[in-house]
């Protein structure tokens, strides 16, 4: 599948990496979803603490974790993500929606210039931070477009 952005506009890419669901019970869910689609049940990790992290929550330290798991199925992953600690959009999510949908996920570069982008169009920063390799962010696009997006970028090597 190719990306059919004009070089410049958007934010960079039209392939979806990870659809992302917000779960009470992650161990629970892992297991329902290996059962209905066949295979192995994937680990389950534990993001890294604040200090490692660098969580940020609407600008502020947050020591918010969560329990993840991921299925990978062709380009896309589904990420079951379990909160751990508050405050967090997750928990935001799970205590407004229940188990869903909370996000959709691309793969950039240039985040800041990204995230710069989508404030422009009214979907602002929420969440952020760090993980081995790379960073994420999470902007608020639930009025416009029903979902949180998410956004990936690898450190180069």
């Amino acid at each position: 599948m190719s990306d059919t952005t004009v070089a410049g506009t958007g934010i960079g890419t039209t392939v979806v990496t990870q659809i992302g669901i917000v779960v009470k019970n992650i161990e629970k869910t892992a297991r329902a979803y290996a059962d209905v689609f066949g295979v192995e049940v994937p680990p389950v990790i534990l993001t890294d603490s604040v200090e490692k992290a660098h969580t940020q929550y609407y600008d502020e330290p947050s020591p918010a974790q969560a329990k993840l798991c991921f299925f990978h199925f062709g380009q896309v992953a589904i990420e079951l993500i379990e909160p751990v600690g508050r405050p967090s959009t997750w928990h935001d999510f799970l205590d407004a929606h229940g188990d869903g949908v909370h996000h959709i996920a691309f793969q950039i570069k240039g985040m800041d210039e990204k995230l710069a982008y989508l404030a422009g169009k009214d979907i602002p920063l929420i969440q952020g931070g760090d993980y081995t390799g790379g960073r994420y962010a999470y902007a608020d696009a639930e009025a416009s477009l029903g979902v949180a997006l998410e956004l990936l970028e690898n450190f180069d090597r």
